[in-house]
């Protein structure tokens, strides 16, 4: 993914916690503010299911388990 382009949310801010994203034949996802730590990379399936459910209204997003 060294070649894709990477977008922040039009939401973000200078002081926020965010994640830059890159579409290409997969997604990739890291940290705005340590690129150097990496990125996640998933199938761009697996991103549509993410987006999917971040979208959903809340009554059917799924709820972590509690410690």
């Amino acid at each position: 993914m060294q070649s894709a382009r990477w977008w922040t949310s039009s939401y973000s801010t200078a002081n926020s916690n965010c994640v830059e994203v890159a579409v290409a034949h997969e997604v990739g996802v890291r940290d705005t503010k340590n690129r150097e730590a990496g990125q996640i990379t998933v199938s761009r399936e697996a991103w549509r299911g993410v987006l999917d459910m971040l979208q959903a209204p809340s009554a059917t997003r799924p709820t972590s388990p509690t410690p």
